[in-house]
């Protein structure tokens, strides 16, 4: 608790002085803003059934549920960010002419080493990468936002291995 005095001071014609102090008490709690840290951020458990969602808008409110966008304490420097499993994710949809003209591009790092493949051929092959990808690019790119992609799980198919964290769904 702070006490701010104020003091006030004027002149009347026959030239005498007024002088009046008026205390009001503050409190300073409400110029403190709580940073988030590891101590004091609960992380919760999110499924997403990836069945009929389009790839990128969902990967959109995925990645900011990563982040902790979500959540009243989020603060930048720190994963504030809740876990998320996606199922289902052969199912996912792409917009327009993408599934058939978007191009994933790979290198090895040695010369002729670098392979493209279509968003269908990928999605036929290995369906969670793509949306791993997806989310992985919407991310920071330091070691915070690798922290941030080691809590999220992708599997093609509707099992997961997670039962026992209870995960609560979540819809888009």
């Amino acid at each position: 608790m702070v006490l701010f005095i104020f003091h006030l001071s004027f002149a009347l014609p026959n030239r005498a002085i007024f002088n009046y102090h008026f205390i009001k008490a503050m409190n300073t709690l409400s110029f403190k803003t709580k940073s988030a840290n590891d101590a004091y951020v609960k992380r919760d458990w999110y499924i997403v059934d990836a069945t009929n969602l389009t790839v990128g808008r969902m990967s959109a409110r995925i990645a900011a549920i990563l982040r902790g966008k979500n959540k009243p304490y989020y603060t930048p420097h720190t994963d504030c960010g809740d876990n998320i499993i996606v199922i289902n994710a052969e199912k996912v949809v792409f917009t327009g002419n993408k599934l058939n003209d978007k191009e994933y591009q790979t290198y090895s790092g040695y010369p002729g080493g670098q392979k493209g493949e279509t968003a269908k051929d990928l999605l036929k092959r290995r369906p969670e990468v793509v949306i791993e990808r997806a989310v992985k690019g919407m991310l920071p790119k330091n070691r915070l936002g690798r922290a941030m992609y080691k809590k999220l799980f992708v599997y093609a198919g509707a099992e997961h291995p997670h039962a026992a964290q209870k995960p609560q769904s979540l819809t888009f």
